[in-house]
């Protein structure tokens, strides 16, 4: 059985230390339920897989970059390779999309969420040479927008852009970070801080402390007031925290707002 947590001792439920502090709880076996009927798919990225970019996609103000290399190149309905994964990644964002736009971090350049092997076209379905097309997904915050490009890999052409309100695909690792970094400076993380301490003695200052995996939130009309009222709209996320080779903390009253960079508490 894990060490057990003494400072916010609760009761043990099947075989599983609960520590209560508060404001947050601790959980140490089990990952914590599903969200409610007020909320909208999507889990992010564990802190311990391979790092993404942070900060979107940018260049430094005023150059223009080369097309980038072709590197290796997949075949038919392969798997994007890691060269074409890049390279769309950068044939994607013009330099207008680049100076109009906002990254989670409010920085120059759009948020990156995800790259996909785009579907051929209808009138493509039986040719063996159809040219690969990937789709790339953006999460703008300069006006909460999603935005996705679709890249044909072999004329490096942007063919296809579309943008849509309202809609919130699963966060990024980026994105889970930059929300257990907001949740840490508010008044509303000192629980999350008290079960790290309780946990493992040791102070609670950075997201690299913990694995992290996210859920996008979408507030019901009217159940919830205040700093999460326009959560759907705007960009909102859900935590759930573990202590690396520790238990989870759990996390679940707290939303934060990516958009607004606030914390609230559900009510209710």
């Amino acid at each position: 059985m894990r060490r057990t947590v003494h400072r916010h001792l609760g009761k043990v439920v099947a075989g599983t230390a609960i520590a209560v502090a508060g404001t947050a709880v601790m959980v140490a076996v089990t990952l914590p339920g599903t969200a409610g009927a007020d909320e909208s798919g999507g889990t992010g990225k564990a802190a311990g897989s391979a790092q993404q970019a942070a900060d979107g996609v940018g260049a430094a103000p005023g150059v223009v970059q080369r097309a980038p290399a072709e590197g290796e190149k997949g075949k038919g309905r392969d798997p994007l390779t890691d060269d074409e994964t890049k390279r769309v990644e950068r044939l994607a964002v013009n330099q207008q999309f680049l100076d109009s736009s906002e990254n989670v971090d409010g920085k120059r350049g759009p948020q990156r969420l995800d790259v996909e092997l785009a579907d051929p076209n209808p009138d493509e379905l039986d040719n063996p040479n159809a040219p690969r097309r990937a789709d790339v997904t953006f999460y703008d915050y300069k006006d909460d927008t999603v935005v996705t490009k679709t890249v044909n890999l072999d004329t490096g052409k942007v063919e296809q852009t579309g943008t849509q309100h309202g809609v919130q695909p699963p966060a990024s690792h980026a994105e889970d970070v930059e929300a257990a970094q907001l949740l840490l400076a508010d008044p509303l993380g000192a629980g999350l801080k008290a079960d790290y301490k309780d946990a493992t003695g040791n102070e609670l200052t950075s997201p690299d402390q913990l694995l992290l995996t996210a859920m996008v939130y979408k507030a019901t009309p009217g159940r919830q007031s205040g700093v999460l009222d326009q959560c759907g709209t705007h960009r909102c996320v859900r935590l759930f925290p573990k202590v690396k080779n520790g238990p989870w903390i759990d996390a679940r009253d707290f939303v934060v707002d990516l958009s607004a960079r606030k914390v609230g508490k559900l009510t209710g």
